[in-house]
């Protein structure tokens, strides 16, 4: 189903404040809505990455006006900038999900205390049309049954789970009335956001929305070390430079892969949407894919590339995907990049930015 509305007149001219927008999704996002007419205010820490991550790869120039170097614990700068916006998109996180598991109050000063100052000083202001809260498909778990996102059950039976469930049989679709239990930190603290951010707007009669983002991917991420997110980016640069790629549990986990470019149009057609007020919907293509089928595409492109079977790490999600008849009844709209076009997209993009590689991954090549 597609909805004729226009996106362009309804942002044109507009102020959109955009948290953590130097990030792969928020840098993104302000694209599109530049190119839309809007005037986009990006703000982020930069310090996910090394700052020639942002200059070189997201195209991050700190000195242009609509970017603020800030944190959205910042209450005073939240206050300025929410009361210089009509819209207002919060896609600033820890959205790391190993990294929330090492460091939880880390977790907690950005996703929670972060989140409950932006909230404030929007609850404070007469202006906002709407707040957008970006969410995440970790605040499903692994849906049902109970036991499988138990932390005592041993990697053996894990892997009889992984193997019973995704070999042959179709995976859990997660629908967004379904009960919320997340098993990790970072998912744990996108589900207080969501209900927060209910409560808040909802208070104040302020239109929002939450958009449960799949797992994103696309050109330029770049990954970081000690992390098992990314998978795209991940078994792209190791299969580049010739080291073997880690399945986790074997790789039968399935994940509902959306590229950056469908994530942002989704969010930017959400801030307008008529249907969108103060709705909750997942931003997915409804298509599962197993980390082992991502493997496979990348050893197309790379022959000869090696797969190792490895544990499960905590926190890892058995997986779904999306069920997204909410999305196409919100937005009117579906995502558009399958995984084999995004996939391949990626690799041309790696091998035409060959600096995108880590040099703490090119030196553990040259030590294998």
């Amino acid at each position: 189903m597609r909805v004729n509305y226009d996106t362009s007149s309804d942002l044109a001219g507009k102020t959109v404040l955009v948290t953590g927008g130097a990030g792969l999704i928020g840098s993104r996002i302000t694209a599109q809505l530049k190119a839309l007419g809007a005037r986009p205010l990006a703000v982020c820490r930069l310090d996910a990455y090394p700052h020639d991550v942002y200059r070189d790869l997201f195209g991050i120039d700190p000195d242009n006006p609509g970017f603020i170097t800030g944190d959205v614990q910042d209450a005073e700068l939240m206050c300025r900038l929410v009361g210089q916006s009509d819209y207002v998109v919060h896609a600033a996180a820890l959205a790391d999900v190993a990294a929330c598991t090492r460091e939880p109050m880390k977790a907690i000063a950005t996703n929670v205390t972060g989140t409950q100052v932006l909230l404030d000083a929007v609850a404070a202001s007469d202006r906002i049309r709407r707040f957008c809260f970006v969410s995440s498909a970790s605040v499903y778990g692994n849906g049902n049954p109970d036991d499988w996102a138990s932390p005592t059950v041993e990697a053996r039976t894990v892997r009889k789970l992984l193997e019973a469930i995704y070999q042959g049989r179709t995976p859990p679709q997660f629908h967004e009335y379904a009960p919320l239990k997340p098993m990790s930190v970072y998912g744990n603290s996108k589900a207080w956001g969501e209900t927060q951010t209910a409560l808040m707007m909802g208070a104040v009669g302020t239109s929002y929305c939450v958009v449960r983002y799949f797992s994103v991917y696309g050109e330029p991420q770049t990954i970081k070390p000690n992390s098992h997110s990314w998978v795209v980016a991940w078994f792209t640069a190791r299969a580049a430079l010739g080291l073997p790629l880690y399945l986790n549990g074997g790789g039968h986990q399935v994940r509902d892969l959306v590229h950056v470019d469908d994530i942002a149009a989704a969010t930017v057609r959400a801030l307008v949407a008529p249907r969108a007020h103060n709705e909750t919907f997942n931003v997915g293509t409804g298509t599962p894919t197993s980390i082992r089928h991502v493997a496979e595409l990348v050893r197309k492109q790379f022959p000869g590339t090696v797969f190792l079977e490895t544990p499960m790490p905590p926190g890892d999600p058995l997986g779904g995907y999306a069920s997204t008849h909410h999305l196409e009844y919100i937005l009117g709209w579906q995502p558009t990049v399958t995984v084999a076009e995004g996939v391949a997209r990626y690799v041309r993009w790696l091998k035409d930015t060959p600096a995108a590689i880590p040099p703490w991954l090119r030196k553990e090549a040259r030590v294998v």
